[in-house]
């Protein structure tokens, strides 16, 4: 048999009949008190519309490996206000990019994706993956621009992204619901993905994103 970790969650969460200890939640980084079941991020949000879409089940079986860098996974996280930020998690080393957008409609959201991705080392982007939302709905336009196929997650799918899934559950620490996005700068965002970029992971054997896709680079050099 097996137990999911939605059971183990709310078997804690039970044995206080909803709401944990005070000294539990502190150690929290999320500090919520009452668990809910987790609703896909694809609620609310039309599907469907995205004309030619590549389906993720399209996509070449080496990225699923994680053996070579450059293919990242991609989402918006909401805040406050219908306030969005692009947050881009590379599958190989989990290095973070977080975008700022002025609007969740797709001239914005592709416009800034195209402009910060071209930051990247040449080599670094070869495969993009994203949600089902409509925000992309101009994907061919950063195809163009960048020479880099994008790939749709499956509806009510966001295991299929689950690097970038987990990473924006990390960022609730800065992003905590019901705070405006847009009051952040990108230099802000800029330094939050430092932050996280620099932190050991266990995943990486204790090497941060930071220092695992800077020997990537190095190494193709």
């Amino acid at each position: 048999m097996r137990v999911s970790h939605e059971t183990i969650y709310r078997s804690l969460y039970l044995q206080t009949r909803g709401v944990l200890h005070r000294e539990l939640v502190a150690r929290l980084r999320s500090k919520r008190t009452m668990r809910r079941g987790k609703r896909s991020s694809t609620d609310g949000q039309r599907r469907g519309q995205i004309i030619d879409a590549v389906s993720i089940r399209d996509r070449p079986s080496e990225i699923d490996a994680r053996a070579t860098p450059g293919h990242w996974e991609g989402d918006l996280i909401t805040g406050a206000r219908n306030t969005h930020i692009a947050t881009l998690v590379e599958r190989y080393s989990r290095y973070l990019l977080l975008v700022r957008v002025n609007g969740k409609d797709t001239t914005n959201v592709v416009g800034a994706l195209i402009q910060k991705v071209k930051q990247l080392p040449r080599g670094l982007l070869l495969s993009l993956t994203w949600d089902r939302g409509t925000e992309l709905a101009m994907h061919k336009l950063f195809s163009r621009e960048t020479g880099v196929p994008v790939y749709f997650c499956d509806p009510k799918s966001p295991w299929q992204r689950g690097t970038n899934e987990n990473t924006n559950g990390l960022l609730r620490q800065y992003f905590p619901s019901g705070l405006a996005l847009s009051t952040y700068s990108q230099h802000d965002l800029d330094v939050i993905a430092l932050r996280l970029n620099s932190r050991p992971r266990k995943t990486l054997g204790f090497l941060s994103p930071r220092a695992r896709i800077t020997g990537a680079v190095a190494a193709t050099r």
